[in-house]
């Protein structure tokens, strides 16, 4: 590193992780970042949905700071985001086509985009929808980074026009995230918001086994699942777990299971931090299948792979204590080795110091004509 750089991230939200997996994703890149000497300051709009749930309201590895509209962003921080080193601004930001086109105007040094959607971004532009992200937009960022991997890169280049396509996965504090030693409630638990595209397969990978294995405990935790969802008894609801009991949540569980969204699916290569984050508390993962998991996760070394509540049940009545600890011991070392907040963070450190800053002061108009 040659000098510390000046990065400011506008991003959906730092503050509570309440709904959403963006404040997760993003602290534990950001304390990497802050760890390796870097400066961060995250611009955050202070939406009524956040303000009454924030469980982070004073990071100490970034400042942080809120404003309540476009015109307030830039007349408060216009200044401070002109000068940055790097300005990343991430994906379902409120106004954000408004956000990255006023961004652009400054012409800054280095403009990225960090998509923690990658494909559910790239089906709305194809369908035209810009809620957040403008299709001319995309050629506009010296680097898209991106959630998913594989041949989502090649799609963002090609049929979008991105310069520089790259992955950032998500990644793991391991300081945060470990084992507890907290005594064992549950057989198999799930932590995850609502969403209707994975309801299907936590009924069948979940709920369908629960009430097959009436001995045994299970337990969803997440909010907004409509109050009509027929729980079995053996089923404990909690509604929303605050990061800071994420590894004792895990840590309770003899296995843990991973439900997919469908455009994530879809894409392959788009791991969820629930993975990253239960393999570092050394709980065994039981997954649906997606291309590309067994490049994090080789199925049968290191995670169960189940299509069926069957196979949910093969798991959780006939593998071995001894194969469950090795299952769990293989994703906890593929983890602390390539998925940590530390290793995520030089990857994106690295990634911005490769591109050379603007020094000119031509804004940045995002209307570059796409590829043919």
């Amino acid at each position: 590193m040659t000098r510390p750089l000046d990065i400011v991230v506008i991003g959906l939200s730092l503050s509570s992780s309440w709904g959403n997996g963006h404040a997760t994703t993003f602290r534990a890149l950001l304390r990497g970042v802050d760890a390796a000497g870097h400066k961060v300051t995250f611009l955050e709009r202070d939406m009524p949905w956040y303000a009454s749930r924030r469980d982070l309201a004073k990071p100490g590895f970034c400042k942080l700071f809120l404003y309540g509209s476009v015109d307030e962003l830039m007349s408060l921080h216009g200044q401070k985001l002109a000068g940055a080193d790097a300005i990343v601004i991430g994906s379902y930001v409120p106004d954000g086509v408004e956000v990255i086109d006023a961004v652009a105007d400054l012409a800054p040094k280095r403009l990225c985009f960090y998509d923690i959607d990658t494909p559910v971004t790239l089906s709305k532009l194809r369908r035209g929808d810009e809620e957040y992200l403008a299709r001319r937009q995309v050629p506009c960022f010296d680097v898209y980074f991106s959630f998913s991997g594989g041949k989502i890169l090649d799609r963002l280049r090609d049929e979008f026009g991105a310069r520089r396509a790259c992955p950032l996965y998500c990644a793991v504090d391991l300081e945060r995230y470990r084992n507890t030693g907290a005594k064992r409630t549950w057989d198999l638990g799930y932590l995850g918001t609502y969403s209707p595209d994975r309801q299907p397969t936590l009924e069948r990978l979940l709920l369908e086994p629960a009430r097959q294995l009436p001995e045994m405990r299970f337990v969803v935790a997440g909010p907004s699942y409509p109050a009509d969802t027929a729980w079995p008894e053996n089923v404990e609801r909690i509604e929303h777990l605050s990061p800071s009991e994420h590894a004792d949540f895990y840590s309770r569980q003899r296995f843990t299971l991973n439900v997919t969204r469908a455009d994530m699916i879809a894409a392959g290569w788009s791991p969820s931090v629930r993975l990253f984050e239960a393999a570092a508390c050394r709980t065994p993962l039981i997954s649906d299948w997606w291309e590309g998991i067994g490049h994090f996760f080789p199925p049968g070394e290191a995670a169960i792979i189940a299509h069926s509540s069957v196979d949910v049940v093969r798991a959780l009545t006939g593998v071995s204590e001894r194969r469950r600890r090795a299952i769990a011991g293989t994703a906890y070392d593929r983890v602390a080795s390539a998925h940590s907040a530390e290793a995520r963070a030089r990857s994106f450190i690295e990634t911005i110091e490769s591109v050379a800053p603007k020094t000119d002061l031509a804004p940045r108009h995002c209307e570059r004509r796409l590829p043919a």
